[in-house]
């Protein structure tokens, strides 16, 4: 694949340098976004906040992430995916502290519309720059440093798991995880590609506004639209489910977060050999079963081992969901990596948008189990929508 790239625009360093450092920073970005989940029940008891008042309050990351996807795209059009990834770095671990100061309701809003927003400016980043060095290899990566970033997802939740019952404040928390990915920034700093490889036959637009995508990319937007609806759900509401549904004891609280984090690590670093021995239709279908199947075993058996399983595979059936779709737009002939993929984000990330607040408004009237119900038969549409994806694709849908 690399005869398809102009000399030019090849990277000079080794291509396993730029994808270690990639991996590096989604892990980072792992940490950082579960640092932030796994507390949130903490964080709504210091403010005395109700279902509903919270769900309304995790209205301000998505909301946030909305907000980024056309500066991201411009930025990285403007400067380059290397200078947008060392911004990213450096605000979202501080957007993070913000969020333990947060005195107040309106503070912690604002402090997740900051934080969303630094979020979706690495991730777009991230993912742009992965579609360069995806096309460095000539084969499907994307799973992988996906994967990574739920590694580091499990892994900050159960650092989060193991300090919060002994009493560690959010704040000594978040300022270790700050410290932390600022070294990562300085030590991997040298090994971010310097400039994007494979536009070099794409019509270049860095406004994901003013571009005219067809039908095709926005299948793919609505397919992880409803694939980011469900993560958004399960990072803001599974240990609030565990706690409030299940009334386990406090150390089991975050056992269903985790067991969903550890599964989409599994799905994510499968992700690459199954769609390379099968194809992404395959696997999108087989994530969407996997995801109406562990939501309905976690929500009419609400017990600890049925719940812990059914968000386990919940979390396997969402892993290979929006890698594999933000892949597919990277890999667009109409336009390049930045403006293909957020135009994608921007249809996706309503789902993290709408699905948070949605199910606290409903649990207030209803109840937080039957709230989240509704999230099952998003996995049965995304079954029907990649088979549409077949068609307009065609049989095979290798990437």
């Amino acid at each position: 694949m690399n005869m398809l790239i102009p000399s030019v625009l090849l990277p000079s360093r080794p291509k396993s340098f730029y994808r270690l450092a990639l991996m590096n920073f989604f892990f980072v970005m792992g940490i950082l976004f579960s640092s932030w989940a796994i507390r949130i029940p903490d964080i709504k008891n210091s403010l005395a906040l109700s279902d509903a008042e919270l769900g309304g309050i995790l209205f301000g990351a998505p909301l946030g992430q909305l907000l980024a996807i056309a500066p991201a795209a411009w930025l990285i059009g403007r400067f380059g995916s290397r200078h947008a990834i060392i911004g990213g770095m450096c605000i979202m671990p501080l957007a993070l502290v913000t969020l333990s100061l947060a005195p107040s309701r309106l503070w912690l809003f604002a402090a997740l519309a900051f934080f969303g927003f630094a979020n979706n400016i690495l991730n777009i980043s991230l993912n742009a720059q992965a579609v360069g060095v995806e096309a460095l290899y000539g084969r499907s990566i994307m799973g992988t440093f996906h994967g990574m970033w739920s590694v580091g997802g499990v892994i900050g939740g159960i650092v989060g798991a193991i300090i919060a019952p002994l009493g560690v404040s959010p704040l000594a928390h978040f300022m270790v995880i700050y410290c932390y990915a600022l070294l990562t920034l300085a030590t991997m700093l040298r090994s971010i590609m310097p400039r994007e490889v494979g536009k070099g036959n794409r019509k270049e637009n860095h406004n994901p506004s003013k571009i005219h995508p067809d039908m095709y990319l926005a299948l793919l937007g609505i397919i992880a639209f409803g694939s980011f609806a469900i993560e958004g759900a399960m990072y803001d509401w599974t240990a609030v489910y565990f706690a409030q549904i299940l009334n386990v004891q406090e150390e089991l609280v975050r056992v269903g977060y985790v067991a969903c984090l550890t599964a989409m690590v599994i799905g994510r670093l499968t992700a690459d050999s199954l769609v390379n021995r099968f194809n992404v239709v395959f696997v999108l279908q087989m994530s969407g079963l996997c995801v109406a199947l562990g939501l309905s075993l976690a929500l009419l058996f609400p017990s600890l081992a049925p719940a812990t399983f059914g968000f386990a595979l919940v979390g396997f059936g969402m892993a290979s969901i929006v890698p594999l779709c933000f892949s597919l737009a990277g890999k667009s002939d109409k336009f390049s990596a930045q403006v293909s993929i957020s135009f994608v984000a921007s249809i996706s990330y309503f789902g993290l948008l709408i699905a948070p607040p949605m199910i606290g408004v409903l649990s207030e009237s209803l109840n937080l189990r039957w709230a989240l119900s509704p999230l099952a038969l998003i996995g049965v549409c995304i079954v029907a929508l990649a088979a549409i994806l077949k068609r307009m694709r065609g049989e095979g849908l290798h990437l």
